[in-house]
């Protein structure tokens, strides 16, 4: 196995260490540093190991994976509480709404974490064709 040329090489962590690290909003290098600063900011670099966090782009994928999560979770949960109690719908809205908005609130640093992280390991940056000055 080739060993790791540089402290940020991700050749020397697994893709489910990265993850993992990722899913708890931390540095996928290092596991120490906040990924975060804010809700869903990333830091320029990690404040531990100084890993340049600042060009990994998520964009789309972090909400996209929310939403088939939560989605299929919450679909089927009201199906199976429509066909056992059959609740007025306004009683499956005051459930429902807020176990969403719950779910999104919780899942999605953590979702981008994830991303941010498997970008990291395959080396997926940022590449700006016209840098700023």
């Amino acid at each position: 196995m080739p060993q790791p040329s540089s402290p940020h090489d991700p050749l020397g962590t697994s893709l489910i260490t990265a993850v993992g690290r990722g899913l708890r909003r931390r540095c996928p290098c290092c596991g120490q540093g906040i990924l975060f600063h804010g809700f869903l900011s990333l830091n320029s670099a990690c404040s531990a190991c100084a890993l340049p966090l600042g060009h990994f782009r998520a964009d789309d994928a972090p909400p996209y994976f929310v939403i088939l999560i939560v989605g299929h979770l919450v679909v089927f949960l009201a199906f199976a509480l429509e066909r056992a109690y059959s609740p007025p719908l306004w009683l499956h809205a005051a459930i429902w709404a807020p176990v969403i908005g719950t779910l999104v609130y919780l899942l999605l640093p953590r979702i981008k974490g994830a991303v941010i992280a498997v970008l990291w390991k395959f080396q997926t940056r940022d590449q700006d064709p016209y840098p700023d000055p």
